[in-house]
């Protein structure tokens, strides 16, 4: 298993590198001029050379790069010119927002989307198998920002059953006790029941458009990989051998059916992760991917190159997390690691 884990992360560093370089000379090619923006409409072309020096623009791009290189191995990120803020400091307060909210979605869409796909594949033409096959078919042709919006339309302008969408808390809340940064978590560990029904109402709307989008390609995949497992000798040998139906479902077809799985929801993991640039867009939730966008309106390089290395260290992350419950769930795994 270790020998399997340092190969894994020998191959992601590469990769982590082409993020640095492609995301560099990406922020760089970007349209408008950020000197010109920062200095002011009114600036001259005096004042915005100063300002594009002083941001270290001037300089050749390989001579930028290497700055930028050695910020990256002192773990500076730099600063954003639109608050002033190291970009570090602002991930790291913003990026709780979006894990409590992409890892609810996630939640929701694994609750969901597993036990439908299973019972799906077991009474395949009922009733149950037409509705994952519609479930999955909506899931998949809605765009998350679609279903965000038409939910913020539907619960809170016609039947206003839902909160505004506003962000994190209503404005007349206060957030709780800073433990974790995981609102619901945090109101539960400091028992302030008013501020978690709060953050959990506000919550809802956003994690179930994301939960519609993801919960589709994996009740898909484990509607598939069950009827498979379940076609196979060793199935039909265990239900002659008079094995529980039960038995036979869990403990043998779903156990050999997960791994196809676990494959989709990295997968799907990775997709909640650049979704939910969108989602917090249109409920207003201060993540890191409403704070990239805002960055990249503003041509702000800082920002945009830590929200990416972000996703990048957080891919490699997972992709690891992947490959250990691979050892867990089937030994040969780790034997040919």
């Amino acid at each position: 298993m270790l020998k399997l884990l340092l190969s894994r992360l020998a191959t992601a560093v590469p990769s982590i590198v082409g993020v640095v370089i492609v995301t560099f000379m990406l922020t760089r090619m970007l349209p408008g001029d950020p000197a010109a923006y920062f200095a002011g409409l009114s600036a001259s072309p005096q004042a915005i050379d100063e300002v594009r020096a002083k941001l270290g623009l001037d300089k050749s791009l390989p001579e930028q790069f290497v700055a930028y290189l050695v910020d990256l191995l002192h773990g500076n990120l730099g600063n954003s010119l639109s608050t002033g803020q190291p970009v570090a400091a602002e991930i790291a307060t913003r990026l709780p927002a979006s894990a409590e909210l992409t890892l609810v979605a996630l939640i929701l869409a694994v609750a969901i989307a597993i036990p439908l796909g299973v019972l799906a594949a077991v009474k395949q033409g009922t009733w149950i198998d037409h509705l994952c096959r519609i479930v999955t078919t909506a899931g998949v042709s809605l765009p998350v920002f679609f279903t965000g919006l038409l939910f913020a339309y539907v619960f809170y302008y016609l039947l206003q059953i839902a909160p505004a969408p506003s962000g994190r808390l209503d404005v007349f809340l206060s957030p709780p006790t800073d433990i974790t940064g995981f609102y619901l978590i945090d109101s539960l560990l400091t028992a302030n029941w008013e501020t978690f029904w709060g953050a959990l109402s506000q919550l809802a709307l956003p994690a179930i458009s994301m939960a519609i989008f993801s919960l589709a390609p994996l009740a898909r995949m484990t509607r598939g990989s069950m009827l498979a497992v379940l076609g196979s000798d060793f199935i039909r040998t265990a239900r002659a051998s008079g094995l529980a139906p039960r038995t036979v479902v869990f403990t043998y077809a779903f156990r050999n059916a997960v791994l196809p799985v676990i494959t989709t929801l990295g997968m799907v993991f990775s997709f909640l992760l650049g979704a939910n640039v969108l989602v917090e867009t249109v409920f207003a939730w201060p993540g890191i991917g409403s704070y990239a966008v805002e960055a990249l309106i503003s041509s702000d390089f800082a920002p945009v190159q830590g929200f990416v290395l972000t996703m990048a260290v957080m891919y490699v992350l997972l992709n690891l997390l992947i490959d250990i419950l691979y050892g867990v769930i089937d030994p040969r795994v780790r034997l040919e690691g």
